[in-house]
């Protein structure tokens, strides 16, 4: 399951081909694929149509603005297995066809705006039309496992040689609703002749299925070299036309009277860009500008020149042999050492030195983008963090290493090379020891590095993964190490003592181990625990209307630091789900933004924006304001429209204080500063010493675009006075604040997992006269943490899990089964639906990522294999249940008496798991409840 790639020519083109994996699991091979690729060939299965992983490839296609192209295949599943008339096939084709243009138009129209804001908008030259139009060229429909496929521009040109000058309406009428008038010979719409069939199905379907109902006949041949070989004029062997398999004779005239191969050349030679034309579009996306200081063009004239010179050679695809050499590597891949070529460019022997006892090579899967590679040559290695304007002395972001060889990948094999020029694929040798996952290469040390991959999925599936016997540790360490640099999504390390393994799923998890036990580890036996999901935690969701009632001083939580100097007050309030979700999937631009590296501003309108497209920061704060209107339109129909529009000025408020993100920075969860015109500036401790209220600055607002309070409002207190002696100055006294709500947010109460969605009003106090002059920041820190956890704590906390998407395929008999193991895995059900033309239905569901490694078995067992699902990860759902619930009012004392009848708490059962892992206090009861204990009596 991983991304391999084949270079091919055809006539004059030179193409390099990647094969990437469609499973969801992989999806970081297609990450990697799709990096170097200018244009992607989009794989639909007609009989499944348009499904999850579609959509993950046209949105990565998308994403990393490559040119699409669509490949209807398994064709002739609709006539040997579904029997379907020409005519039912045709209106199934245009369903796939109409689908997978939707898709596309969403992303074009700014409906999945994470794809927006994770580049510049696509401008394909196409405007408002569809992106597959098969009359264009850019569709195909194929039968790949027999080797056979067409464009209409096949049977186009097949049916113009006896109409020379219709060639333009004949290709034109192929597709759509067209018929041919045989009267007065001419293309007409179909309104024009009712009772005619569309010329797709006529001209192209039709033959086809007589082809194959004819050619499986036991005397099958005969008609095949009478009615298609004769008649066309083909190559076929006699050895193949005598062959007693009537199937065997069929694909080899279909094979050679519709040839895939040549077909999708040509299609890629016509309607793909070639690596001129597409790096000049894809640049903006892979190199960005960055950000400059005033004083650095000035400062750093010539560094600033050569990276501007590097750029401009990377757009225009330079070959010369002057141009600095770029190269961005997208992944590494292991290959023993013994399947690497034994012989050079001029037949020399190649000598592969082995790394001590590694039987691994790693070799570096990467682009050639500027300049010619040289096997030997001496490049620098640039991580995504380098900067060229302050260097780097430590040597972690830059590093210079001299090559080994480069080789040109031909599926399995590989071919020595001397030399490999821009828009060329290369496997290179020499780079295992310095490179992680990615990297750029380039010859000269003034280069912006490539922007980092993202990827559609997070490594949510973990599992604890130790030896058997401790003798092997050292080479389980190392053969971690080895398979995390070679698989790009997978991450493995070390907490509390552990090793864990994190994928994306049980497939990519079970590929993980199997490379572990076969290549990494050898001969060392491994213990693998149950997977281990991760979770999040929050708040119970709080009614916007009831936002003011929030607002009382008796909702903070108080914490004084032991030292007296300092105390903290919190409340903590939950954000929309709409507005987590766009801080979730946003935050490799929140980071840029914040840390201002790719960040400018537009002179024009005042908003922040990145040189990416100019405007990328503006769409984030209009979708952070659009997520707080589609919360209020939730409620708009129980709330006035006066109340309306305070508890919207409110959140307003609230994205104007933004202090700090959490955790790691840019988290989904808000540090507020406090509001000082409804916060008291002083507070009096019990020995009756006063206060300072010290405000935080509120730059990530300014960063974003919104705007902040006065200078005059955020200005008080310790800010305009000189600190004591022994107190702590203010900035601090802001970043001990800030360091401690990272660690709450971090490490929650309930299981010390992520915070998700909660924004925390943070009101830090000093106090001037303290009897202590020592500093002691660690305990201020400690106690804005534990602050920000008891106000969660307060207010009804809940425990937040990862939810599937779930696509779910199953013949009606097995209906009844496939809802009942959907129950046992807590599953909720959206829709289903009936295929047209089958007795399959499709089933569309939201499955918890804690029982979905049980889910696989549970469906396979319970209709017999003939079910199948795909899953994909959709969003994060706080779990309803209180982990704290106890019968408290008359209501629920009656309901639920002591709690006996009240069932097993599910979040308290997840919680108690996750604490009991990391080696946390569980409080467990030996009896619950007394009334429900058995009692055996003694048999006299």
């Amino acid at each position: 399951m991983k991304s391999a790639a084949v270079a091919l020519r055809h006539d004059a083109h030179r193409v390099h081909l990647i094969d990437s994996p469609g499973h969801l699991d992989f999806c970081s091979e297609v990450s990697a694929a799709a990096r170097l690729a200018d244009s992607a060939l989009i794989l639909v299965d007609v009989v499944d149509g348009v499904h999850v992983q579609t959509h993950a490839a046209l949105r990565k296609a998308f994403a990393e603005r490559l040119r699409p192209c669509l490949v209807l295949n398994k064709l002739d599943r609709l006539i040997t297995e579904m029997r379907l008339e020409p005519e039912e096939a045709y209106r199934r084709l245009r369903r796939i066809v109409a689908e997978a243009n939707s898709v596309y138009s969403d992303l074009r129209s700014g409906s999945y705006f994470s794809s927006l804001l994770d580049g510049p908008d696509v401008d394909d030259g196409d405007g408002d039309e569809d992106a597959f139009v098969p009359h264009k060229g850019n569709v195909i429909f194929a039968c790949a496992r027999d080797g056979w496929g067409f464009r209409v521009h096949d049977f186009a040109a097949l049916y113009a040689q006896a109409h020379p000058d219709m060639a333009s309406k004949l290709l034109a009428g192929l597709w759509g609703p067209y018929c041919w008038d045989k009267k007065n010979r001419k293309v007409v719409g179909k309104d024009a002749m009712a009772s005619q069939q569309p010329m797709f199905v006529e001209f192209v379907l039709k033959p086809l299925w007589k082809a194959y109902k004819e050619g499986l006949k036991e005397d099958g041949a005969s008609w095949l070299r009478d009615q298609v070989v004769s008649r066309y004029n083909l190559k076929v062997s006699q050895r193949e036309l005598q062959n007693k398999e009537p199937d065997k004779v069929l694909q080899a005239v279909l094979k050679a009277w519709l040839p895939l191969a040549e077909t999708v050349m040509t299609m890629l030679v016509e309607c793909t860009q070639d690596p001129i034309a597409a790096q000049r579009f894809r640049v903006p996306k892979l190199m960005p500008e960055r950000e400059r200081a005033p004083g650095d063009a000035a400062e750093h004239a010539g560094i600033v020149a050569e990276a501007d010179k590097v750029r401009r050679c990377v757009t225009a695809c330079s070959t010369s042999a002057r141009a600095p050499v770029v190269v961005f590597v997208s992944k590494m891949f292991g290959l023993a050492y013994k399947d690497l070529p034994p012989s050079g460019v001029d037949g020399e022997l190649l000598n592969h030195t082995t790394n001590g006892s590694d039987d691994e090579c790693f070799l570096a899967f990467a682009r050639v983008f500027s300049g010619v590679l040289r096997a030997g040559q001496k490049v620098f290695v640039l991580s995504p963090m380098y900067d060229p304007l302050k260097g780097d002395t430590t040597g972690k972001h830059l590093k210079e290493v001299e090559l080994q060889h480069l080789y040109e990948m031909q599926g399995q094999d590989l071919r020595a090379v001397a030399s490999v020029g821009a828009g060329n694929l290369v496997a290179i040798q020499g780079l295992g020891d310095h490179i992680m996952k990615t990297a750029t290469l380039s010859s000269t040390r003034n280069c912006w590095p490539f922007a980092s991959m993202l990827f559609q999925v997070s490594p949510l599936l973990k599992v604890a993964i130790e030896p058997s016997n401790l003798a092997d540790l050292g080479a389980f360490v190392n053969g971690l190490r080895l398979l995390n640099q070679a698989d790009p999504l997978a991450e493995c390390t070390q907490e509390n003592g552990q090793y864990l393994l994190a994928a994306a799923g049980k497939v990519h998890l079970e590929l993980c181990i199997k490379n572990l036990n076969e290549r990494f580890a050898k001969n060392v036996k491994l213990n693998v625990s149950e997977p281990l999901v991760s979770f999040k935690e929050t708040i119970q969701g709080v009614v916007v209307g009831n936002m003011e009632s929030r607002k009382g001083p008796q909702e903070f939580v108080e914490r004084t630091a032991p030292d007296g100097k300092f105390a903290v007050r919190v409340k903590v309030i939950r954000l929309p789900d709409a507005l987590t979700k766009v801080l979730e999937e946003n935050e490799k631009l929140l980071s840029q933004t914040i840390q201002g590296q790719t960040v400018r501003i537009d002179g024009a309108t005042g908003l922040q924006c990145s040189q990416d497209d100019g405007c990328s920061v503006a769409k984030l704060r209009q979708h952070m304001l659009s997520a707080i209107d589609h919360e209020l339109e939730a409620i708009s129909m129980q709330v006035d429209k006066l109340k309306l529009e305070r508890y919207r000025k409110t959140l307003l408020g609230y994205l104007q204080r933004i202090w700090a993100l959490g955790p790691s920075l840019v988290g989904p969860n808000l540090l507020l500063s406090p509001d000082v015109r409804s916060s008291s500036a002083a507070t009096t401790s019990q020995d009756g010493r006063e206060g300072i209220l010290v405000c935080g600055t509120c730059h990530v607002s300014e960063k974003l675009g919104f705007g902040s309070v006065s200078d005059a409002e955020t200005s008080n207190g310790i800010a305009n006075s000189e600190p004591s002696t022994g107190a702590p100055d203010h900035e601090t006294l802001r970043n001990i604040v800030v360091s401690g709500f990272q660690e709450a947010t971090n490490a929650g109460p309930l299981c010390d997992e992520p915070m998700w969605g909660l924004a925390f009003i943070v009101e830090p106090y000093i106090f001037t006269h303290s009897p202590d002059n020592a500093n002691r920041s660690y305990e201020h820190k400690s106690a804005v943490r534990e602050a920000c956890r008891s106000a969660v704590l307060q207010s009804k906390p809940r425990l937040v899990q990862p939810m599937y998407f779930c696509e779910l395929t199953t013949p009606t008999v097995y209906l009844g089964a496939v809802y009942a193991v959907l129950g046992d895995c807590r599953a909720k059900v959206l829709k289903e639906e009936m295929q047209e033309g089958t007795s399959l239905f499709t089933v569309h569901a939201y499955l918890p990522v804690a029982e979905s490694s049980e889910f696989s078995e549970k469906l396979r067992s319970a209709t017999s294999g003939a079910a199948s699902a795909r899953l994909t990860l959709s969003h994060w759902e706080a779990i309803p249940q209180d982990p704290f619930f106890v019968p408290k009012t008359q209501k629920e004392i009656e309901e639920f008496g002591d709690g006996s009848n009240m069932g097993p708490n599910l979040a308290k059962t997840l919680i108690n798991s996750v604490r009991r892992r990391k080696g946390l206090h569980v409080e467990d009861k030996v009896v619950e409840h007394g009334t429900k204990q058995r009692t055996r009596a003694k048999k006299v």
